[in-house]
């Protein structure tokens, strides 16, 4: 997914990659994900019933955005990917987003050995690139123009080429962290879903998807540069 400028995908240039030293990261910040809320997927006298009434209150309709936004459907999204507080060892300061693709994961790091931890969809393969960036700009209902490239991908998007405007069908969706490096703009973005079926799958040309609840629930969190770690997959 790409944002109202530049638009998103892998770009024929590559991107810094740091394997060696990220995946020495991974292996320190992944520590322990053990639930510690009220969200836990296993233990005396949690039901699978109320395990998805509690997700239904999460992912419950939003009728107060500029587009309302629907409840999802939380049966089409596996419970390990709700929404929720996990233990998280990282030297990385509060505030920090950490990406997980090869788990699906986006967590942000809470400072007391905690992080919140969101489902997401990434990148398909030969989309994907891991290093570090920074939250360049946001915004909420972003208009979405796909890049030449896609376009010459999929012819069926140049109807978009002068933008397709904000709403529940554009693929950015209600909110957008747009990612950058070393003052300029990635061409990626952490963006709002409304496919719930998408979670925890690898379909993007790079950008890392979260159900629009979750986003807007990270996007109010996550203030302009703010850091962003992409692991690799």
């Amino acid at each position: 997914m790409t944002d109202d400028r530049k638009a998103g995908g892998l770009d024929e240039r590559g991107r810094p990659g740091r394997e060696a030293e990220l995946l020495s990261r991974r292996s320190f910040l992944a520590g322990s994900a053990l639930g510690i809320g009220a969200l836990s997927l296993g233990g005396c006298g949690t039901t699978d019933t109320l395990l998805m009434a509690e997700a239904a209150k999460t992912y419950g309709p939003m009728p107060n955005e500029k587009f309302p936004i629907p409840a999802v459907d939380v049966s089409k999204v596996n419970p390990k990917y709700y929404r929720r507080t996990v233990q998280y060892a990282s030297s990385e300061a509060p505030g920090t987003i950490v990406v997980d693709p090869a788990n699906y994961y986006v967590y942000r790091i809470e400072g007391d050995g905690t992080a919140t931890r969101y489902g997401a969809n990434v990148g398909r393969q030969g989309f994907l690139w891991n290093g570090d960036a920074y939250v360049g700009r946001k915004s909420e209902w972003a208009t979405w123009t796909p890049p030449k490239e896609m376009i010459r991908r999929q012819p069926e998007a140049a109807k978009y080429a002068r933008g397709m405007p904000g709403g529940l069908d554009n693929p950015l969706g209600a909110r957008t962290l747009h990612l950058y490096q070393n003052g300029a703009y990635t061409l990626y973005t952490i963006y709002a879903s409304s496919d719930a079926e998408s979670i925890g799958t690898g379909i993007t040309s790079g950008c890392v998807g979260l159900l629009s609840q979750d986003m807007i629930h990270l996007y109010a969190r996550t203030p302009v540069k703010t850091k962003v770690v992409v692991l690799p997959a």
